[in-house]
């Protein structure tokens, strides 16, 4: 992964847990000790964040060894090794719990993002993340999700236009908020309206709204809404989708389907790291 803020995150993280020491490691173990210790996985998932894992470990000690027995994105199952770091006893122990948060929660996302993906691979609808993620790690989760095999929105308020429920009522109408978005921004730029209804859907796309985002709407609104834009937008299906009623907002024909769940929802894949 290319991500230049990772080594910042990274020290910030360490600080965090270490603070000025870790007492219990400088305590017990001698600066000379040297050790080997083994990442492997307790559950089946898709993994992610090994080069996060490896860089903290770096930061610790710039020439420790760390051996990657499988990829990002890679399928794995209990037993599986992921990788054999060698060095410091006192790096590994003082490294392993941020290494391990990092691994976690990151292969927690794939996971969760790759059975999304499989249980709608037969429709055209592809799913989409969001801006709900852990406040500072949001490169790192998006990262997760493309990982698990599906795709980015946008990554903050700086990339893209979204004009949602209290952009209109602060402005007045959607057809006043697209036209003063279009005035102002690149024409380079697409322009996505939030709607809550079929009503507000028509007025989308009679102000020439490019993305129309069908927030919290069922399955039945969801597949009207598809035939009244007949392409004249993209559609994006939002709000409330889970495993539990995505495949029906997948047969209801729209392009994306964007799920908060991939990251404020996901549970961390138990991978677990022992010294030998």
């Amino acid at each position: 992964m290319d991500y230049p803020g990772l080594n910042d995150l990274i020290k910030r993280a360490l600080e965090e847990d270490i603070a000025y020491a870790d007492i219990t490691t400088s305590t017990l173990i001698p600066p000379e000790q040297q050790g080997t210790g083994e990442f492997y996985a307790k559950a089946q998932g898709i993994v992610a964040g090994m080069e996060v894992s490896r860089a903290v470990f770096r930061q610790l000690e710039p020439d420790i060894e760390f051996i990657m027995l499988k990829n990002d994105g890679d399928e794995i199952t209990a037993g599986d090794s992921l990788a054999i770091v060698k060095g410091s006893t006192r790096t590994l122990l003082t490294g392993e719990r941020l290494a391990l948060n990092f691994l976690q929660r990151l292969s927690g996302i794939a996971s969760k993002t790759r059975l999304m993906v499989e249980m709608i691979k037969y429709h055209k609808a592809e799913i989409l993340d969001t801006r709900k993620t852990t406040p500072g790690l949001r490169v790192l989760e998006k990262y997760a999700v493309r990982v698990g095999g599906a795709r980015n929105h946008r990554f903050g308020l700086y990339d893209g236009v979204i004009i949602k429920d209290n952009h209109i009522k602060a402005v007045g109408s959607i057809q006043k908020a697209v036209s003063t978005v279009r005035q102002k921004v690149p024409h380079t730029l697409k322009i996505e309206v939030e709607v809550e209804n079929l009503e507000q859907l028509r007025e989308a796309l009679e102000a020439g709204a490019d993305i129309i985002m069908l927030d919290n709407m069922n399955p039945d609104m969801m597949k009207t809404a598809v035939e009244i834009a007949s392409g004249q937008a993209i559609l994006e299906a939002s709000g409330g989708l889970s495993e539990e009623n995505l495949l029906e907002a997948a047969k209801t024909g729209v392009d994306f389907i964007s799920m908060g769940a991939l990251t404020h929802s996901a549970v961390s894949l138990d991978i677990s790291f022992d010294i030998r």
